[in-house]
């Protein structure tokens, strides 16, 4: 008896803990964090809430302008959308790494592991499986934000994830994060948030080809031509992170070239 009231209270105990994040992610969009951000940044999709599928899996890659990106997006939406967030902010410690990993939570973050090549793969295999299970996957195909407000050359990460998944990648262009929450500062400004959302885009005809790097590339870069005619952001051929790698860290290095993304995968 004892022992099977241990198995009970270890099920309700785990229970819990996955009920925790919703719960959070509940408190956080509609009491905690929600109002005041709706109060001062008057977020609003200006275009294509019509492309978000009322239910079933499916990838929001969006343009990354601010750490804030991963904020007001899910707080113009029905449904819940799930960003992928370094590990870090989720292994603090006391008080203060508590209440940064329940923050986080709240706002619809998982952790990932990206410090080795085996870490990388389970960061993707964690987006395959947080759209198999029928749920929005947000995700930034630049891979870190934008130094300077160009639009930059996206990783095939979010290809792979489409085709093993099977699901579409729905386009989304965030408008003046970048001026509410400015690289480097550490108080947000009021300033009014535009979303555009475009239509989805399907890479059905390529299933089975997630390990063909030729496919992701092309696959990739039409994502990003899809990001940049949403946005009308000038495209720059180089890695934000590379980018990053300027003398001064500042994207200075990185020049836009001739080459566009391909408009057309394959």
């Amino acid at each position: 008896m004892f022992r099977r009231w241990i198995r009970r209270l270890a099920s309700g105990i785990k229970h819990v803990e996955e009920a925790l994040p919703a719960v959070l992610y509940w408190l956080m969009k509609h009491i905690f964090l929600g109002p005041l951000l709706k109060l001062f940044f008057r977020p609003r999709i200006i275009e294509g809430a019509e492309n978000i599928p009322k239910e079933g899996g499916a990838i929001l890659a969006s343009n990354h302008l601010a750490v804030s990106d991963s904020f007001f997006l899910p707080l113009k939406l029905s449904r819940r959308v799930t960003f992928p967030a370094k590990i870090e902010y989720f292994t603090g410690k006391g008080l203060k790494g508590r209440f940064q990993r329940w923050f986080f939570y709240g706002v619809g973050q998982v952790p990932i592991d990206r410090s080795s090549a085996s870490a990388a793969q389970g960061a993707l295999d964690t987006g395959v499986r947080i759209v198999r299970e029928g749920k929005l996957l947000g995700i930034y195909p630049e891979g870190t934000r934008s130094p300077d407000g160009r639009l930059y050359k996206g990783k095939v990460g979010v290809a792979w994830i489409a085709l093993e998944s099977g699901a579409p990648v729905i386009p989304v262009a965030m408008f003046g994060t970048d001026k509410a929450n400015p690289i480097g500062s550490k108080m947000w400004r009021p300033y009014p948030i535009r979303i555009k959302i475009g239509k989805p885009l399907d890479f059905s005809r390529y299933e089975g080809l997630s390990g063909d790097r030729f496919v992701l590339r092309s696959i990739t870069d039409e994502i990003m031509y899809a990001l940049m005619e949403l946005s009308g952001q000038e495209y720059v051929d180089v890695y934000a992170a590379k980018a990053k790698e300027g003398p001064q860290g500042d994207g200075k290095q990185a020049k836009a070239v001739d080459r566009l993304p391909e408009a057309k995968a394959g």
